[in-house]
């Protein structure tokens, strides 16, 4: 015969030992090392980042000595015309110095003349009367001593100059139609 659970037995399960109950633990704070894949990526990003500024710099600083380097033989040519005073010799440096300048951008800049020439020259965003002077050197060269005003061509010379070494001023070069195009 199965007898029904008592009072007694109900005050003995309650005061019987039984497994401890702890408090509800939080697992260790995770560690610094290594980080996440997010952080690796940051990483990296900085670093392109910090590559790509020095390469442009690096870029930006050979440019700039590049157009001092040019600026100073310019000064050259006018200090050694104020020593010696020889404006044909100061007119065909500056010319020579146009023509290496220009041959960066246009291969067939050494050999142009004429109005080819001021073509080549007119690709950097410069004014008429600057032309104008750029295109007299050619003329004291080659030409008996004429009337020269070499400060005007000196400072046209170093302004086309100094538009002409940053290569983002250059216009593109327009191609002359054939004469097979044209029509009648």
């Amino acid at each position: 015969m199965i007898t029904p659970p008592s009072a007694s037995s109900s005050s003995t399960a309650a005061a019987a030992p039984g497994p401890v109950l702890r408090d509800i633990h939080l697992p260790p704070d995770p560690s610094w090392w290594p980080p996440a894949p997010g952080w690796w990526m940051l990483v990296g990003l900085l670093l392109m980042v910090a590559v790509l500024c020095a390469w442009l710099w690096r870029r930006y600083r050979s440019q700039a000595q590049k157009r001092e380097r040019v600026l100073a033989e310019l000064d050259q040519l006018m200090q050694q015309y104020q020593r010696d005073g020889d404006q044909s010799a100061l007119a065909s440096g500056m010319h020579q110095l146009l023509r290496r300048v220009a041959r960066r951008h246009d291969v067939h800049a050494a050999q142009q003349r004429g109005n080819a020439w001021r073509q080549t020259l007119a690709r950097v965003p410069v004014d008429a009367g600057t032309l104008d002077q750029l295109m007299a050197l050619e003329q004291v060269i080659y030409r008996a001593p004429v009337a020269f005003d070499q400060a005007a061509a000196s400072a046209a010379v170093r302004q086309w100059l100094r538009l002409a070494l940053k290569p983002a001023k250059w216009k593109r070069a327009t191609s002359a139609p054939s004469n097979g195009g044209a029509r009648s």
